[in-house]
């Protein structure tokens, strides 16, 4: 008799915690097969610690393989589900096409860049939302502060020098916290540009201050370290144009620039929308068991899925790792409660409070809405970032060791191009390559 098949989409947050603990309670029982572009789970809130060159990308790309021994991975990219005939395709690294039947289904595609209709934005702006980006970013700061070191054009060096980040949510913010740590220490070690002005980081967002969605509390803590940084945090503010030049502002102000970055926020995987599914801003809706309406064997999570918030009636679980994560796992025992081990149970999750990495010793948090900042905070971030990861906590404590007492490395390699993470795409998680059109998924 064949052994029932359980296909999750996606090795986020959420998915991967549905793996494990599907893995650990059904053991050898049933198929589980995990569908993912990459052979690695990405622990994103760690992600600008990479692009500054505080850890090595390795540290939070968690192997699947190693760690979910009794996993089926299938590298691929999910591009069509047939819910009728319980049957999925997807394309390969390699450009292959493959099919699959399910008995159950977990939806954990999660999310990518939100585009806004700003002129020149999706041409002249980068994200932020998957290694191939963070890598991207690491680059261009340092070729960009190398660059501004030889010329001799005070205009081009300015510009170079200066670094836009619209969005003061939580990637925003530690992605401007974070560089600006960086782009000082390579300009002081620059010879020409020593003496000269300090490298400029402007910090946008139409909301009136840094980290809206947070406590008041988390987010002065925030405006108070970038403020001492010398970031320059514009709220109410965004950009009207982009061009090759710089940024031009609402406010009407230039800005001369060579480096913007989009941190405005996600959306969900175009794949949610494409099912032909009741939906809620670009979310799967499901009901509080996360199973979907009319189709008991398929279940979403994370951000793919409008998850009701039994903590605040009427509302939606916000779209952040915390939930993703939980949600992943209450995903996993509603399948296997399905198949005879324990009953199902709705999600509930009442937040635990927040961390944000402001870079050196520096950070805000709330555990257990206690509020915290300083190295008192530091510790409990980066106490958490250890607990919450699935594995490598080791060689990422060693690398916040060795960056305590090492200055950064100044070398960009040149992997990542420009062309090769776009804005406007719907993979994040992997790079374009130069046979492929802009259609091409």
């Amino acid at each position: 008799m064949n052994r029932v098949r359980i296909v999750i989409v996606g090795a986020g947050f959420a998915g991967y915690q549905a793996a494990r603990t599907l893995s650990r309670t059904l053991r050898d029982e049933a198929e589980i097969v995990l569908v993912n572009p990459n052979d690695y789970f990405l622990y994103l809130p760690l992600l600008p610690e990479v692009a500054a060159g505080v850890l090595e990308p390795r540290r939070v790309s968690v192997s699947l393989t190693q760690t979910l021994p009794r996993v089926r991975l299938v590298l691929g990219e999910v591009d069509r589900v047939d819910l009728d005939a319980r049957r999925i395709g997807w394309t390969d690294p390699e450009g292959r096409r493959g099919e699959m039947d399910y008995d159950r289904l977990i939806l954990s595609v999660g999310s990518v860049n939100k585009l806004l209709p700003i002129p020149g934005v999706a041409e002249h702006a980068h994200g932020f939302r998957g290694m191939p980006e963070a890598l991207y970013l690491r680059d261009h700061m340092i070729r960009q502060i190398e660059l501004a070191g030889a010329t001799d054009d005070p205009e081009e060096r300015a510009a170079r020098c200066t670094f836009v980040v619209v969005g003061a949510g939580y990637t925003g913010t530690e992605v401007a916290a974070h560089g600006v740590l960086l782009t000082d220490a390579l300009a002081r070690r620059n010879a020409g540009l020593r003496g000269g002005p300090r490298p400029r980081w402007l910090l946008l967002d139409l909301a009136d201050r840094v980290l809206p969605e947070l406590d008041r509390r988390l987010s002065d803590t925030a405006h108070k370290v970038l403020s001492k940084r010398g970031v320059d945090i514009r709220t109410g503010s965004s950009v009207k144009e982009a061009t090759a030049d710089g940024v031009l502002l609402d406010t009407g102000e230039f800005v001369a620039t060579r480096s913007l970055i989009w941190c405005v926020g996600v959306r969900p995987d175009p794949l949610v929308a494409e099912l032909g599914l009741p939906i809620e801003r670009g979310r799967l809706c499901v009901d509080q068991y996360l199973a979907v309406p009319g189709h008991p064997e398929v279940l979403a999570c994370g951000d793919a899925a409008a998850v009701p918030d039994l903590t605040r009636p009427g509302q939606f679980t916000p779209m952040t790792a915390q939930h993703a994560q939980r949600q992943g796992k209450v995903a996993g025992h509603n399948v296997a409660a399905s198949l005879g081990h324990g009953s199902r149970r709705p999600y509930k999750h009442h937040d635990l409070g927040f961390t944000v990495d402001l870079g050196g010793v520096q950070a805000a948090a709330n555990p257990l809405h206690v509020p915290l900042s300083g190295p008192p905070a530091n510790l409990v971030t980066r106490g958490y970032h250890l607990m919450a990861m699935p594995g490598n906590r080791v060689r990422v404590a060693a690398d916040w060791l060795l960056d305590a007492v090492l200055p950064p490395q100044g070398v960009q390699l040149g992997l990542v191009r420009s062309w090769s993470v776009p804005l406007d795409t719907e993979a994040p998680e992997r790079v374009k390559t130069p046979t492929e059109s802009p259609d091409d998924r």
